[in-house]
């Protein structure tokens, strides 16, 4: 093989990230550990979960199965620290809906990757037939949310609810393989974001959570950006029967 041929493949193994993806990972991951040694320094299921949160947005912002990988991993240690604060719909969103949500997107981007490149799911159309549907699915999920977390006496009830109805309209979207999946994160973000600042009035500790989705937001948004790109690169996907 010819050396140039082979440094230049070399070259392009390496740059399956861009710079700004590098920089945007490095950047969260930095940000994430200095909020930890500000005002935690004791929970590190915290720490673990943030980078592994972050690390799993820049895959899923490429359209990379291992981003759901990751994901199942962030959904159990989020869930359990949910539950280290009495924030029930974020333990039982997290557990008994994203969690298996996410199984099943990492079985349907498996399923679908684009021209057989398994490191990039193939971008998929959703009607607005489709579209009117999961908002129907997601106001049932929703409504029967509420009464379960009202049962449970769920801290901070309302931003509890909306974070249900984001977190099940992305995990729909997510699965059905739709760039707009990242915008609604990006939406429950803000919740979540207004969530753990409630909760650092509290307790400081977790004001590392508040940066962490902070992280998550800017994350999506370029998420969004990205699968944009990609379904124009790809050509609109064709509809799924």
């Amino acid at each position: 093989m010819n050396p140039t041929t082979k440094s230049q493949k070399n070259n392009k193994k390496s740059s399956y990230f861009k710079k700004q993806e590098i920089a945007l990972w490095s950047g969260s991951v930095i940000l994430i550990f200095l909020s930890f040694l500000l005002f935690d320094r004791s929970n590190y299921m915290t720490l673990i979960a943030s980078i592994i949160g972050v690390t799993s947005l820049i895959f899923c912002a490429k359209g990379n199965p291992v981003g759901q990988v990751l994901m199942i991993l962030f959904s159990i240690l989020y869930g359990i620290i949910s539950y280290g604060f009495a924030y029930y719909g974020e333990m039982i969103t997290y557990l008994g809906m994203t969690l298996p949500m996410a199984v099943f997107s990492l079985i349907s981007w498996l399923r679908n990757p684009y021209e057989k490149n398994r490191s990039e799911v193939k971008v998929n159309y959703i009607t607005i037939k489709e579209s009117i549907l999961m908002c129907l699915l997601t106001a049932v999920v929703t409504a029967v949310f509420y009464f379960i977390l009202e049962y449970f006496k769920t801290a901070n009830l309302v931003p509890s609810t909306i974070s249900v109805a984001t977190s099940f309209a992305a995990a729909y979207l997510i699965f059905r393989r739709s760039p707009y999946f990242a915008l609604i994160y990006g939406m429950n973000d803000v919740v979540l974001i207004v969530l753990w600042v409630l909760a650092a009035t509290e307790d400081v500790r977790y004001i590392s959570m508040v940066v962490c989705f902070i992280s998550f937001l800017v994350n999506d948004l370029y998420g969004y950006i990205s699968w944009k790109k990609m379904e124009k690169r790809q050509g609109r996907a064709v509809q799924e029967e």
